[in-house]
């Protein structure tokens, strides 16, 4: 079934085309990316389809009684509301229902006495019930806890960029819908959540159409690729694997094409030069042709673009960290932490948002002083930091002004010296582009402009805080070409698992309450040994001896049950039962009524705990479950 069509779609920006006669479908079953270079339009194209924007010429059809759901970049709320209040705002009548409930509870937290609202949250309770409104309240937690939003009482307004994002996120999953739309969905969430809504997504019925740089994310999620290249739209049926190999089928094409026309040029242009009185002769037909080909505009594939840029030479000695330890108020995110940090090395720092890996790189760059503990910084080192913080930029210099100010000429890792207008051009900046003022740019232009004067220095230590965000495909593929031939160390945190496995050989590990381990591998492979230890989760993932060995010929270690194990596995159905009929027995008391209002509320209360017992004594018994059949696997393969 069709959802959407749309036909000849055309938007400018300025004297900018963003693209032009755009025409596609989106079926339902569709799960789509939409990938591009960044200011080209897909935020722009995401926000017409969503009906937030208007194109200046061009249909989009939706099917009759067909419903969108949108998740902006930047989701607007009215700041004044709680969490769970924003999440259940909508037109829908259970989510009306929600948000009435959600309001009066708050009212009734200011006003406790107020028979009024106690009568009122009699009868919303009573309608919830009805509505089976309970279960998408709990459905709704429940993302957000994975989001990592746990206090649902709080203001909107007080929460961060990155926490309004997921609050956002939770409300556009929740919402029943055909089309679901999301604007950078793995923006600002750690990489275990990524994986979490890779895993959601695949088991939601609706249509898909998003926006996202995580190349894992595209390649596991979606089942059709868009891309948008210099105003047109090319289309490729299956995933970000499948894509790449039909683009380059594609690119290789096009090169075949333009040289084949060169070729034809160049015959005829030789044709037209045999003399003037030949010329005379000629037909006026063939004259035009040779003028046509001459003057006849082909897309070519774009050429290797790299920004090898050189770099100082570094000393043996880079960082050494010795004894660190930092905190803030009551709360300690690194605690007697030390490592060594030497030449050529290649360091990923991972760990859950609000851990502590953007204050361990500041504390790196000497920006932030530790409460104890030392940095030892090498004397050759020539550090350049890229920093996930709001940019500062005069917007009104243009954009080769801008990189002009960091260095007018460059020296590249093989020698040559080129201009800043050259590498804007190899960093995706065309000649056109250049002298564009900043304040043109969009938010992803603005970001990958930052990254190359970030560059330009010729550093040789790199830090690099979330460099994935907000920048497109093509330029974190040329970033990491870059880093490919890059001789210095580079320092990277980041919740991006493809950048991670392309860039990183060893990580630092944020484990949570100021727990720090480090692993020597790559990402998927300590993602895997974590997977294969999720039963016990208070056991860090320890390093590997060899990174580099071809294989390990130890024994797989076995499996079993700890003592405290056991006894739980043995008692947690009986548990699970216990708590069903709690539930029930005060549903059931809630059912029968009363004027006893604020018995009434506690057993509200009562069974909301009662839910959250139950669904949190779910998980364990599942992962308590999958150790006993792992545990039974080994012992018949033992036999």
């Amino acid at each position: 079934m069709n959802l959407v069509s749309v036909i000849g779609l055309t938007k400018t920006y300025g004297e900018k085309v963003l693209f032009q006669d755009l025409t596609f479908g989106i079926d339902n079953g569709d799960r789509i990316g939409l990938i591009g270079v960044n200011g080209t339009g897909k935020s722009t194209l995401l926000k017409a389809i969503a009906g937030v924007e208007q194109a200046d010429s061009g249909q989009i059809v939706t099917a009759n009684g067909a419903t969108i759901e949108y998740l902006p970049q930047n989701p607007v709320f009215d700041d004044k509301l709680t969490v769970l209040q924003s999440v259940f705002q909508g037109s829908s009548p259970l989510l009306r229902l929600l948000g009435d409930y959600e309001q009066l509870l708050a009212d009734l937290a200011l006003r406790p006495e107020d028979e009024a609202l106690q009568s009122r949250l009699v009868k919303l309770s009573q309608e919830m019930d009805a509505g089976n409104a309970w279960e998408l309240e709990a459905n709704a937690k429940t993302i957000l806890n994975r989001l990592g939003i746990t206090n649902y009482s709080a203001i909107v307004g007080n929460l961060s960029g990155g926490q309004r994002k997921r609050v956002a996120m939770a409300r556009a999953l929740i919402r029943p819908s055909d089309l679901l739309i999301l604007d950078e969905p793995t923006n600002h969430i750690d990489n275990e959540t990524v994986e979490w809504l890779e895993s959601y997504l695949a088991k939601m019925k609706s249509a898909l159409l998003l926006i996202t740089h995580d190349r894992y994310f595209l390649d596991r999620v979606t089942n059709r690729i868009l891309e948008l290249d210099k105003g047109k739209l090319y289309s490729y049926q299956g995933n970000y694997a499948t894509f790449l190999e039909h683009k380059a089928a594609r690119e290789e094409q096009t090169l075949a094409s333009e040289d084949k026309r060169q070729n034809l040029l160049r015959r005829e242009l030789a044709w037209l030069h045999r003399g003037a009185k030949a010329r005379t002769t000629k037909q006026k037909a063939r004259v035009e042709f040779a003028e046509n080909l001459r003057d006849q505009k082909v897309d070519k594939a774009a050429s290797k673009m790299d920004i090898a840029i050189g770099s100082q030479r570094l000393g043996n000695k880079v960082f050494e960290l010795e004894h660190i330890t930092k905190s803030y108020g009551d709360r300690t995110l690194i605690r007697d932490f030390s490592y060594l940090i030497g030449p050529r090395d290649r360091i990923g720092i991972i760990g859950k948002n609000g851990s502590g890996k953007s204050t361990l790189m500041e504390i790196i760059a000497g920006n932030i002083v530790p409460d104890g503990g030392i940095v030892d910084t090498g004397s050759t080192v020539k550090l350049a930091y890229y920093t996930q913080e709001s940019i500062e930029m005069n917007e009104e210099l243009r954009v080769i002004e801008y990189i002009r100010e960091a260095a007018p000429y460059i020296r590249t890792i093989d020698g040559e010296t080129i201009s800043a207008g050259q590498m804007l051009e190899r960093f995706l900046f065309p000649p056109s582009s250049q002298w564009t003022p900043i304040a043109k740019l969009s938010g992803g232009e603005k970001r990958r402009l930052y990254l190359l004067r970030t560059l330009m220095g010729e550093p040789n230590v790199l830090l690099l805080d979330e460099p994935t965000n907000d920048l497109d495909i093509q330029t974190l593929t040329i970033l990491e070409d870059y880093l490919d031939h890059f001789d210095g160390t580079v320092v990277t945190v980041s919740h991006d698992r493809y950048f991670l496995d392309r860039v990183v050989d060893r990580l630092i590990c944020f484990e949570g309450d100021a727990k720090i381990s480090t692993y020597m591998g790559m990402y998927s492979e300590y993602q895997a040994e974590r997977e294969l230890l999720a039963p016990e989760k208070d056991k860090p993932v320890k390093a590997k001896e060899d990174p580099r060995a071809a294989a390990d010929d130890t024994p797989a270690k076995k499996l079993k049950f700890t003592y405290k194990e056991q006894k739980e596995f043995e008692s947690i159905e009986e548990r699970i039962a216990e708590l069903e009929d709690s539930i029930a027995s005060v549903q059931a008391e809630l059912a029968q009524g009363g004027t006893d209002y604020t018995r009434l509320q506690k057993l509200t209360d009562q069974e909301q705990q009662l839910q959250n017992e139950l669904e949190t004594a779910v998980e364990r018994w599942a992962e308590l479950n999958e150790l006993a059949e792992e545990i039974s696997r080994q012992k018949e393969a033992g036999r």
